[in-house]
């Protein structure tokens, strides 16, 4: 069942058989990328690790992800897409199933690994399978239930996971996910039809493949541990930021003098596909950045519970839920327009998080939150309907792999220099604020701090301390807003040059897509 095959003649009770399978696969699978972040300050302490530490549990999956996408057409080609289907959704339950039993940190990672990595596949592929077995004039429902779903995802992770994580513990919310994998496992084997691979056996440019993997990964690495070695002080990073370099101009040699690359640097010929990379890359700076950073700042300096601060992210998705629906609307007016407005809107919902502190309240973050989805909902269907437009039908399949590759890759570069950036704001303003601490600082003497403050004791001066490193960390988030919000301002020139079409072409294109 390739993506080019006109419609599998299936009953009409196997289709939404195959419907349900491939919405409860993509669902679980975009939970699990998502839910992670709300069950960092609870595995940060199981696992005795850093902040930085803990992050590399939704960084390295979101890595492991944007590697394996862009292999997905080819595995469909060799193997065909039941058998890539089933296995993807069997390596991603599993994953998960070991992520609940992992012993240490590193054990931890790795499974997150092998749980992003192998159910890569799900979403594009679940994708693709819904247009071959529906009719061209289901094509809008269908894809709709499957847009939908996709939104329920980052909704439900954060949320459940957040309750089941205070009831319990952390390793539940991995548990309590298999079932669901074993159903749509079951789900995949019952109800997809049987399909060959294509007859010939397709290469993969292993060379490009292979390159890009260690450069990414590498870079990767050094993102996530610069700040803890002392960046280029380490010979670590130097060793590891020079094999990068070396990997990536491997790939890039090696793409651009060989016959079949493992990504096409030609699809950059395209002007509105190029621009589109660019804002797919900031889309996914923007993507997941304010979920991995609220609920550290939220639960480990605000106080603020587990099931408060999932309820808190799911506004997030309740917002883009409304978001894909207005975007429908925006879709009669010049694509600009839409993209413009959502990255105006991210960065409104950047600056907002820059004015609030520690005793900010819950409804100002959910309406934050909703805000920010909003803007995730009114970007995502111009930007891809503009920056496919051009491109030759026999290269969408590919360029669209190189699409969702950057968006992984800005999110996971993204949140670990914000990560980075909060630990040496918190460091040096520690120091900064320190200096304040002394019995000869007048303002320990005012009449409003007598009684709550006192630098006499032992127990007094580590209160203070501890005070003080809520404030340093404070100010570490607020920095890292003010870069979410200057990403998103820098989107907008280049959302203002991407063409304008013609209004039908939008809809013929959006009902192709």
């Amino acid at each position: 069942m390739q993506p080019s095959d006109p419609v599998v003649m299936v009953s009409v009770v196997r289709r939404w058989m195959i419907m349900a399978s491939v919405v409860l696969g993509s669902t679980i699978y975009n939970a699990t990328i998502l839910v992670a972040s709300g069950l960092q300050p609870q595995m940060q302490g199981a696992m005795s690790a850093t902040q930085d530490e803990i992050a590399w549990t939704v960084t390295f999956n979101i890595l492991a992800t944007a590697i394996v996408t862009p292999m997905t057409g080819w595995l469909v080609a060799r193997f065909g897409s039941r058998r890539v289907m089933i296995w993807s959704m069997a390596t991603f339950t599993t994953g998960t199933m070991l992520c609940g039993f992992a012993s240490s940190l590193e054990s931890l990672v790795a499974w997150r690994i092998v749980q992003g990595g192998g159910g890569a596949a799900l979403v594009p592929l679940g994708q693709v399978i819904l247009l071959n077995v529906f009719p061209s004039r289901q094509h809008a429902m269908a894809i709709s239930i499957f847009g939908v779903a996709n939104m329920a995802g980052p909704v439900i992770g954060p949320a459940v996971g957040g309750y089941i994580a205070e009831i319990w513990n952390w390793r539940w919310v991995f548990h309590l996910t298999v079932p669901f994998g074993i159903a749509a496992f079951f789900g995949f084997q019952a109800s997809l039809p049987e399909d060959k691979p294509g007859s010939a056996k397709t290469a993969l440019d292993w060379t490009g493949f292979l390159a890009l993997s260690c450069a990414l990964a590498l870079a990767q690495l050094v993102l996530s541990r610069g700040q803890r070695l002392d960046w280029f002080q380490s010979p670590e990073i130097i060793a590891a930021t020079g094999l990068a370099a070396i990997s990536f101009y491997l790939f890039l040699a090696h793409s651009l003098t060989t016959e079949k690359p493992f990504l096409n640097p030609r699809l950059l010929l395209d002007r509105n596909y190029g621009l589109g990379l660019l804002l797919v890359l900031i889309f996914g700076m923007l993507n997941f950045t304010p979920m991995i950073l609220l609920p550290q700042l939220l639960q480990t300096h605000a106080g603020f519970p587990d099931s408060l601060v999932g309820y808190i992210i799911s506004w997030r998705g309740f917002g883009a839920v409304t978001g894909f629906f207005l975007s429908n609307w925006l879709g009669r007016l010049d694509p600009r327009f839409g993209m413009i407005t959502g990255f105006s809107l991210h960065a409104l919902s950047g600056y907002w998080l820059t004015t609030i502190d520690l005793n900010v309240d819950k409804s100002v973050l959910a309406a934050n939150g909703y805000l920010q989805g909003l803007a995730i909902g009114v970007i995502w269907v111009p930007m891809s309907l503009t920056a496919f437009r051009t491109l030759a039908p026999q290269s969408r399949a590919e360029a669209m792999s190189i699409f969702h590759l950057m968006r992984n890759i800005g999110s996971s570069f993204f949140i670990s220099l914000s990560v980075a950036e909060i630990i040496h704001a918190t460091g040096a303003n520690y120091s900064r604020l320190g200096e304040f601490l002394s019995p000869f600082n007048p303002a320990l003497s005012m009449p409003w701090v007598v009684g709550a403050w006192s630098v006499e004791t032992l127990p007094d001066i580590a209160k203070i301390a501890r005070e003080i490193n809520r404030q340093a960390a404070m100010i570490g988030y607020l920095n890292a807003f003010t870069l979410y919000m200057l990403a998103s301002l820098a989107a907008i020139p280049f959302a203002w040059l991407l063409g304008a079409f013609e209004r039908k072409r939008v809809r013929a294109l959006a009902q192709s897509v």
